[in-house]
């Protein structure tokens, strides 16, 4: 009962994100309160107990000492670990749509594996080697991300060139006359020349497969220009050379475009974030998404639900053992179950926001958050009746490893997610906020 409880705020949050998009700065707001509450649950009704214990050893953590709390701190250690290598598999698969922070970082990873790749092969040709990296790393902003459907023209044979096309991902066909040209696949460039000259277009270029790509505008390059005199050198031998020949390698240059490379994504930190076009077209192509989804918010809620219970127990057997008959009341672990509660609830909020934005209907997504009810109800069960037969040391452990994943998962996903939304001033005080909101459950055990 007390595991479904602590999950059917995932439920109400899940409701609210269907029928409520607020501004951004209260969603952010909620997500910092769900992680300052989920904070002092774990220091106040996990660890804190066995830490004390070093001294004072009671009946709930065996024999208490140090020992216990070294199978504590392992259990912490082991737990953040796995979280990270399960939420490192669920996301290759499309976990990690399930939250808006763990979106946003996957997509901006991709995004700078895939601009380093491009800058490689920037690199090998002389156009590109004429810039210095410096200035190279200013035009890094004006480069972005471009799709294009099945059929979708890139360009049309005779109009104007006026950009460069890095192709990520798939295929371009190219005609002349209505005849097949050639095909461009992943990782290679179209245009190049036409930063530098005012040609056009000596091919119709469309998407054979859906297209991901990179798009620099000459207006953009044409920044550049006053700085790089080389620039123009390079310009009047393109002037000079037949059109056919300017098909053929862009004035490929390899000797030193790795170390030109090398030099410019030796500071490529910053990326634009993904706007909600893009990720739900990413959501779409995950077809194993659904279930990746599932399981990571089952990663998140189960090590929560199952602390429950071994609270539970923990507190039965120091009750029965002081020769007392405990109470219902006296057995539950308010603090952890406050803390659990406050923050599930914006947690699912959140998630089901971005889960409607990438175009989830609300049937599959209250599906989704009642099964994790349920799956909570279980594993906390499992919790009490597991712990009752194994020693205590190993359930400190077992605490631990659900505390080390929790704190992983508060740092990895509910922190970034809500500064990214809100700004460090909300995030800082509304984390403030939930901790001291947990921490108050206490007066009642």
């Amino acid at each position: 009962m007390l595991g479904a409880f602590c999950a059917a705020s995932l439920l109400l949050g899940a409701i609210l994100g269907m029928l409520w998009t607020p501004r951004q700065s209260i969603t952010a707001g909620l997500a910092a309160f769900g992680a300052g509450a989920l904070i002092a649950a774990l220091s106040v009704a996990l660890v804190a107990p066995v830490a004390m214990d070093v001294h004072q050893p009671s009946a709930g953590h065996g024999s208490g000492g140090a020992e216990t709390l070294l199978w504590l701190l392992a259990g912490c250690i082991v737990g953040g670990a796995m979280f990270t290598f399960l939420n490192y598999l669920l996301g290759q698969r499309g976990g990690y749509l399930r939250k808006v922070s763990t979106t946003i970082s996957h997509l901006r990873h991709r995004h700078h594996c895939q601009l380093e790749y491009m800058l490689q092969q920037f690199g090998g040709m002389a156009l590109f080697q004429a810039i210095p990296p410096d200035l190279m790393k200013r035009l890094i902003p004006a480069i972005r991300p471009v799709h294009f459907a099945v059929g979708d023209s890139l360009f049309e044979e005779g109009q104007q060139c006026d950009r460069l096309l890095f192709v990520a991902r798939g295929e371009v066909s190219m005609t002349v006359a209505g005849q097949p040209f050639k095909t461009v696949s992943d990782g290679e460039v179209i245009g190049a020349l036409s930063l530098l000259t005012h040609a056009q277009h000596h091919a119709t270029a469309k998407a054979a497969s859906s297209v991901k790509a990179f798009e620099l505008l000459k207006v953009d390059f044409d920044k550049l220009r006053p700085h790089v005199p080389e620039l123009g050198a390079i310009a009047a031998r393109c002037a000079e050379m037949r059109i056919e020949d300017l098909n053929l390698a862009d004035l490929s240059s390899s000797a030193a475009g790795v170390d030109w490379a090398t030099e410019v994504t030796a500071g490529l930190h910053a990326h634009p974030l993904p706007g909600h076009q893009e990720i739900k077209l990413d959501a779409q192509e995950q077809k194993s998404a659904p279930l990746a989804i599932w399981l990571g918010s089952v990663m998140d809620g189960i090590p929560e639900s199952f602390v429950v219970g071994a609270g539970v127990l923990a507190m039965v057997t120091s009750q029965t053992t002081a020769g007392n008959v405990p109470a219902l009341s006296a057995l539950i672990p308010y603090t952890l179950i406050a803390g659990l509660f406050l923050s599930n609830l914006p947690e699912a909020f959140s998630s089901s926001i971005g889960m409607r934005n990438q175009g989830w209907k609300a049937k599959k997504v209250l599906l989704l958050w009642l099964s994790l009810v349920a799956a909570s109800a279980l594993s906390a069960y499992l919790g009490y009746s597991i712990g009752a037969g194994i020693n205590p040391t190993a359930i400190v452990f077992v605490e631990g490893i659900a505390a080390g994943a929790m704190l992983t998962m508060v740092a990895q996903t509910m922190i970034p997610e809500a500064v990214h939304l809100g700004g460090p001033t909300v995030v800082g005080l509304t984390t403030l906020a939930g901790f001291v909101s947990s921490i108050a459950f206490k007066l009642l055990e």
